[in-house]
């Protein structure tokens, strides 16, 4: 049995339009990450035969493709519970969201800042990557991260609340090479309620990172 799967859509295809095409939807959902979910079982197993072989030529190549895959899994499973039709605008107290608006303002001065920095980061992705809001629990605060394609440049720890796909599989279809208008469009379809459940999630389990000496 496989170890990992691709999860269902929560919405169905055309549910984020026409801030993304239902074609775009269905393509990064049953072929990309659906590919992912085949690369890191794929190497899992390949990892299995490397043990009973004994045989270890392939373990940097294997030990890539690992982090690659699972990371691109990871990834596109919190980016689609990440938005929604109903979507956008900013989290607001009134919304229950009150604590995960009062940390944005906290880590990044206002969320006019935080919402700046996180467009810049995702926007000048070089080549592929994503833009991440994480909970950093070292420091207990909110950070920014700039992932080269899904696995590289990350603060070891930290937890994905909030991710902008920048892969150009992510918005070509439609926005040609203009990963700005997309990143832009993309708050009109962010979910704030995900956010703050994981951004809760995240900080009750801050202190398992790191042990007491």
């Amino acid at each position: 049995m496989a170890t990992y799967t691709l999860p269902e859509l929560p919405y169905d295809y055309a549910a984020l339009a026409p801030v993304i095409s239902p074609e775009i939807i269905e393509l990064h959902h049953d072929k990309h990450h659906a590919a992912y979910v085949k690369g890191a079982n794929d190497t899992l197993e390949q990892l299995a035969e490397a043990r009973d072989k004994d045989q270890w030529g392939s373990i940097n190549g294997l030990e890539k493709n690992l982090a690659f895959h699972l990371s691109g899994h990871i990834l596109h499973s919190i980016y689609w519970h990440n938005m929604t039709g109903d979507g956008g605008g900013e989290p607001l107290d009134k919304d229950g969201v009150g604590e995960l608006a009062d940390a944005i303002a906290e880590s990044f001065g206002s969320f006019a800042k935080f919402k700046a920095q996180l467009t810049k980061a995702s926007a000048t992705t070089q080549g592929s990557g994503w833009g991440v809001l994480a909970y950093e629990p070292v420091s207990g605060r909110l950070i920014v991260e700039q992932i080269y394609d899904h696995q590289g440049n990350v603060g070891q720890g930290s937890v994905p609340i909030l991710v902008f796909d920048a892969w150009e599989h992510a918005f070509y279809l439609q926005y040609k090479n203009q990963k700005v208008d997309f990143i832009e469009a993309m708050w009109q379809v962010v979910n704030w309620q995900d956010v703050a459940k994981r951004y809760t999630s995240a900080k009750q389990r801050a202190n398992t990172l790191l042990l007491a000496p």
